[in-house]
């Protein structure tokens, strides 16, 4: 096996694939959403963007930035929705923290020079789950700057780890190692809303009546199916399976909604359904501040950072408990991130820093950081 190199798959196709939601009395979707994006130019890139490809508009944009990064010390390729908590652990403890040791500085064992020292090129990927294909491929863009390099570990939720330990390279070697470790839970979801909530917002019932942000159901399925079944689960568990699906099929399934101007569709008690394109942690906001959305479900750690971050913009309505204390009603969905290995023929600086994230993901300082941003650790962590 070759690091930083691209492979090829052993008779698996690699496509991450969820459904809307589990239960099957969940209506299914025929209706489409709206993308809502800023109107930007867009530029010629220098290459064609390979699989997978972070551009997005609201904020993934690397015009000016041309490169090629190649043999990296540490590569992460994590599920985004933990970033701040990622940010925290990663430049406050694990940078400073790491050490490794040689004994020529040149990653081999020949016995000369000892040296220690920290990590020289590292990066890491906060984004809807892309680990399958950037690990089989080993690359991945975002305009204008390509990197490629193997991730050491993959951190998502159940469906990616599914995929993932389903792989082999083409050398039949398996692309994990290890089993896969529960190390985030989040609170549930929440909506955010303008700051003082003009829309008069209460709860899901109210959300086929104002426009509406998710994740897209193209390029996000898992954090689009948790947040549908959420609305569709909450409104069952209220007011039965039937008032669900009405409520479910007004908001996604009703195309006509498109046609008339704003004010005559809310005249009808219609909102458009929107979406963003890529990496909804950062379209969602936008849509909402700048864009043309009333409200968004997210993720109770995402919105908080969202209000904790620009407090004269948003505001949160819970579903569950408080906005200080979230207690998620029957049928607000709660998801775990796990964090797995990945195989790879790694240098000793590599394995060392593979290792060392693994612990600091175990620590007792992430527990601290993670209950800072709203999330906490796994039943029986």
């Amino acid at each position: 096996m070759l690091k930083g190199t691209r492979f090829a798959l052993l008779g698996v196709a690699v496509v991450i694939t969820t459904t809307v939601a589990a239960e099957a009395q969940i209506p299914e979707i025929t209706g489409s959403p709206v993308i809502d994006r800023p109107t930007l130019l867009e530029w010629p890139k220098d290459n064609p963007p390979a699989v997978p490809d972070l551009t997005e508009p609201t904020s993934n944009r690397l015009w000016d930035f041309h490169a090629s990064i190649d043999d990296c010390d540490m590569v992460l390729s994590t599920a985004g929705n933990y970033h701040m908590a990622l940010r925290d652990l990663w430049f406050d403890h694990y940078l400073p923290s790491f050490s490794w040791s040689d004994h020529d500085g040149d990653d081999d064992n020949d016995g000369r020079d000892w040296r220690r020292g920290g990590l020289r090129n590292w990066y890491y990927t906060t984004s809807p789950p892309i680990s399958a294909q950037q690990t089989v491929n080993g690359t991945l863009t975002i305009a204008n700057l390509t990197a490629n390099c193997l991730p050491q570990i993959a951190v998502g939720p159940g469906g990616l780890m599914n995929t993932l330990q389903s792989l082999q390279f083409a050398d039949g070697t398996w692309v994990t190692k290890g089993d896969r470790i529960p190390i985030i839970r989040n609170q549930g979801n929440v909506i955010l809303v303008k700051r003082g909530n003009p829309e008069n917002i209460r709860s899901v019932w109210d959300l086929a009546r104002v426009n509406l942000v998710t994740s897209s159901p193209t390029t996000e399925p898992g954090s689009f199916g948790n947040y549908s079944g959420s609305i569709y689960n909450i409104a069952a568990a209220q007011r039965g399976p039937e008032a669900a699906a009405r409520l479910f099929n007004e908001i996604f399934n009703n195309n006509d909604v498109r046609h008339g101007d704003d004010d005559d569709r809310r005249g009808r008690g219609r909102g458009l359904w929107l979406a963003g394109e890529r990496i909804h942690h950062r379209e969602v906001p936008w849509s909402i501040a700048y864009g043309q959305a009333d409200a968004g479900l997210m993720f109770y750690h995402l919105a908080k950072f969202a209000v904790d971050s620009f407090p004269h913009l948003f505001e949160i309505v819970p579903l569950g408990g408080t906005v200080d204390s979230p207690d998620p009603v029957a049928g607000n969905r709660v998801g775990t991130l796990f964090a797995i290995r990945i195989n790879g023929d790694w240098n000793r600086r590599q394995y060392a820093a593979q290792e060392a994230l693994i612990d600091d993901f175990l620590s007792p300082e992430f527990t601290v950081i993670l209950n800072q941003y709203g999330l906490v650790r796994p039943p029986g962590f």
